[in-house]
């Protein structure tokens, strides 16, 4: 087994305490930058450690205890520009949602207004919001982003469907839930062992650099 949603590897369950979307936003500042998944897991543990838990508690530190967390947690040459985007964006939060971003998904239902409003948070951009979108299918109503494309790209490898709805019908099938599916289909990009995968020679990492497909 791969795994299924990263959320809820952290602690992290927003089906159980709504709260934890904050919790969430945090993970998923961290996990949407261009830095390895495994280090960006283990930079929000150190962050809870902390007493950092939400985008909230970000900005209730400063650049320099921000910085030292980030380079705890393994982003070294990103930590001090990371420090200063989690500054900004927990200003933003704070003006916007009073700290709490879990207000958005409640009253935005339109799945393209949401997108607009999360990618036009600071630092977040189409990945961060893919990779926050994606966990939170069925919490709220406008999160609905599409198939994640190295999900989609997994799916093909293992002769899978490679569409949301598609998918969808074969997690209900298989008594999964599509989030967890979809975040192990993600997982199956960072995966170096493919010898007897089902893909065969039309798996799409054979001619590429896996390396593309390690982040989220």
């Amino acid at each position: 087994m791969l795994g299924g949603r990263f959320s809820l590897e952290l602690g992290i369950d927003f089906d159980r305490e709504p709260e934890d979307v904050e919790r969430w936003a945090l993970a998923a500042t961290l996990l949407g930058n261009r830095i390895s998944t495994p280090v960006a897991m283990r930079t929000y543990r150190v962050f809870a450690r902390a007493g950092v838990r939400t985008i909230g508690d970000a900005g209730r530190r400063d650049r320099e205890e921000l910085g030292s967390l980030l380079d705890e947690g393994g982003y070294v040459l990103y930590g001090e520009p990371m420090a200063t985007r989690l500054l900004a964006l927990a200003e933003v939060v704070a003006d916007l949602y009073d700290e709490r971003l879990a207000t958005l998904g409640e009253v935005v239902v339109d799945p393209r207004e949401l997108e607009q409003a999360l990618e036009d948070l600071p630092g977040w951009g189409p990945l961060t919001v893919g990779v926050f979108l994606r966990e939170l299918r069925g919490v709220w109503p406008g999160a609905v982003p599409p198939l994640d494309a190295s999900a989609a790209s997994a799916a093909r490898h293992l002769k899978l469907p490679d569409v949301s709805h598609a998918l969808s019908t074969l997690a209900v099938a298989a008594h999964l839930d599509f989030r967890d599916l979809e975040a192990g289909l993600v997982r199956v990009c960072a995966h170096h062992e493919f010898a007897g995968c089902p893909g065969g020679e039309e798996c799409p990492f054979a001619a590429v650099d896996r390396e593309e497909y390690v982040h989220f």
